[in-house]
């Protein structure tokens, strides 16, 4: 059967990384003669920057609830049918992070420098970042609730994460930044039945303390941080910077769902933002959606070797110094993407017994 896959669509750059993300994802089927189909998403949602607040609390409100409620019936819509990946540009965060609570998501990444590989789960169900707003004269109130049983589905993910990143069953230290403080010891007994169901130790720590311990001891070989948003999101791009010598731009990252009504599906989106100053101007960096495609190829359209051949691609482009404006060259988006696709090559396959 065709794989098929989901594509969502936010304001800003979206369309342009949109077109860039079916142009590759088409560039690495023909290579590897595989047919692939891609289901759009039948609204465009809004970015933080494309909300007319003028229109008052309310109507922001209403339209905040709209694009969460449409993204989130578009994912279960996508799970129930079978479709195991989307591709999302970046939309409005309190529209996001709605759907990130309902549907209990986590995003990870590994970011490694050679001798240090550090995975970051980020637990995007709970916390700050999924709070809602009530508004009082003067004052917005906002809510945010963490739960005995989020806590141990994301603690399950990342162990069972860590272990396909190493098969060994070597992990050094696990690490878990959050606020705890702050939640009466309910967070640190919900831990506490999580080391001991797995028989792991998870160091829960204050975020300062585990920004402390980095900064003067690294971090063990193989490290685990689950970490609450109010950490990560913040975190992650020097993570980035300190460990795996990259650009956010360049960056993109996997989301799962783990609530059962879009089990299955992974979401996929660039580490970068929305960048509405650059909507228009077809100079926007496609690099991390470029990448996002060669993942979604690889692990859920059967294009073996797909990551390689754009590393490959990528790496030509380099060396012919072919890049956007923000990486000190001059060509556009539309540009990179046509000669990435045009660079592809699958690696010879070696003949049998050679």
């Amino acid at each position: 059967m065709k794989p098929v896959i989901g594509l969502a669509v936010g304001r800003g750059t979206g369309p342009e990384l949109a077109a860039v993300f079916e142009r590759v994802l088409a560039g690495i089927a023909d290579v590897f003669s595989v047919d692939v189909g891609v289901l759009r998403s039948d609204r465009v949602y809004h970015s933080y920057a494309s909300l007319d607040t003028g229109v008052g609390i309310e109507r922001v409100r209403e339209i905040t609830r709209d694009d969460a409620d449409h993204y989130t019936e578009f994912c279960r819509t996508l799970a129930a049918r079978g479709t195991t990946a989307v591709f999302r540009t970046a939309i409005n965060a309190q529209s996001l992070y709605l759907v990130r609570r309902r549907l209990q998501a986590v995003k990870f990444d590994v970011v490694s420098d050679g001798e240090v590989s550090l995975l970051l789960v980020r637990d995007a169900a709970q916390g700050f970042y999924t709070g809602e707003n009530t508004h009082v004269p003067g004052a917005l109130v906002r809510t945010m609730a963490f739960s005995r049983e989020v806590t141990a589905k994301v603690v399950d993910f990342a162990l069972d994460r860590a272990r396909r990143e190493w098969p060994d069953g070597r992990i050094d230290e696990i690490l878990m930044a959050y606020k705890f403080h702050l939640l009466d010891g309910a967070l640190d007994a919900w831990v506490a039945e999580c080391a001991e169901r797995h028989g792991v130790d998870l160091r829960l720590c204050q975020p300062d303390t585990v920004n402390r311990n980095l900064i003067e001891r690294g971090a063990r070989p193989r490290t685990v941080v689950i970490a609450g948003n109010e950490w990560a999101d913040i975190m992650h791009v020097v993570l980035l910077d300190r460990f795996g010598s990259e650009r956010q731009e360049n960056r993109c990252t996997e989301n799962v769902y783990l609530h059962p009504d879009a089990a299955g599906l992974a979401e996929y989106q660039t580490v970068h933002g929305s960048a509405d100053d650059l909507a228009g101007k077809d100079v926007v960096n496609p690099v991390a959606t470029i990448r996002a495609a060669a993942m979604i190829a690889e692990r859920h359209a059967g294009c073996a070797g797909a990551i390689g051949t754009v590393e490959r691609g990528l790496a030509e482009l380099g060396r012919r110094g072919i890049r956007t404006p923000d990486l000190g060259g001059e060509h556009s988006t539309t540009a990179v993407a046509d000669a990435l696709v045009d660079a592809l090559e699958p690696r010879p396959v070696a003949a049998a017994g050679s």
